[in-house]
């Protein structure tokens, strides 16, 4: 039997606002990196890498975190959090580097966190925080390849870099964006411990807007599929009213 014109109107509708229910939803998660203050160049930041589980059926119990090492970081402090071991490995550098008239001559190549319980389960997600400095002034980006591993021993390398211009890889790295230096950006470490003391105000600040823009974005989606939705109904009221008139 062939379709009516109002049912075929309201079959596009329900089409069109699938599409934009699927354009709303987020893309696949991995393991990510977000500063909690503007990591400027030459400066100090707090930083967490976001870890959720994107199992349903295995915990993540273990996150490494490899350093670059061509732009080693001369400060790192990782804030403790029960429930996790964290062990922080350095390594001797080829070229020591020169930190306020200081001469570092290792740096941090990897942090490790170890659940000493069931870690992240299924559903959940985990921050890990650490304190950075100072960020090089030759890059405007750090890379951190990661590697989470779950409960059943399966791990995922995060490791591949996305590239400027080329689709995001599967598994891409975290990376962080460095922000312009500023006219006092040489932070000393009691600068770097004080952006820790803030690090809860700041957190807090920073939570608040992240889901705010995913809402405007949800927010102009449903608009859209409104307005779809609306039209499709007018259709069908008009075209409905020119079958009653041709009966």
């Amino acid at each position: 039997m062939k379709a009516s014109r109002p049912t075929t109107a309201a079959a596009v509708a329900g089409a069109a606002v699938l599409a934009l229910t699927a354009l709303a939803t987020p893309a696949f998660a991995h393991v990510g990196v977000q500063p909690e203050t503007t990591p400027a160049k030459g400066g100090y930041t707090v930083v967490d890498f976001k870890v959720p589980n994107e199992r349903d059926d295995a915990s993540t119990t273990r996150l490494e975190v490899n350093f670059p090492a061509d732009h080693p970081l001369a400060s790192v402090m990782p804030q403790p959090m029960d429930g996790w071991t964290v062990k922080v490995t350095k390594s001797k550098l080829a070229k020591p580097l020169d930190l306020h008239g200081e001469k570092i001559s290792e740096a941090v190549t990897k942090v490790t966190w170890t659940a000493d319980g069931k870690g992240i389960e299924p559903g959940f997600f985990q921050k890990f925080p650490v304190s950075l400095g100072a960020l090089p002034e030759d890059t405007d980006r750090l890379v951190f390849k990661a590697l989470q591993t779950y409960s059943d021993k399966q791990v995922v390398r995060w490791i591949e870099v996305p590239q400027e211009g080329q689709a995001e890889p599967d598994n891409p790295a975290p990376v962080l964006e460095l922000a312009a230096a500023t006219g006092d950006h040489h932070g000393t470490a009691a600068e770097g411990a004080s952006d820790d003391a803030k690090a809860p105000a700041e957190n807090a600040s920073a939570d608040t807007s992240a889901p705010k823009g995913g809402s405007d974005t949800t927010a102009r989606v449903l608009g859209i599929a409104g307005i779809v939705v609306g039209a499709a109904g007018v259709a069908y009221g008009v075209l409905a009213g020119r079958r009653r008139t041709t009966a």
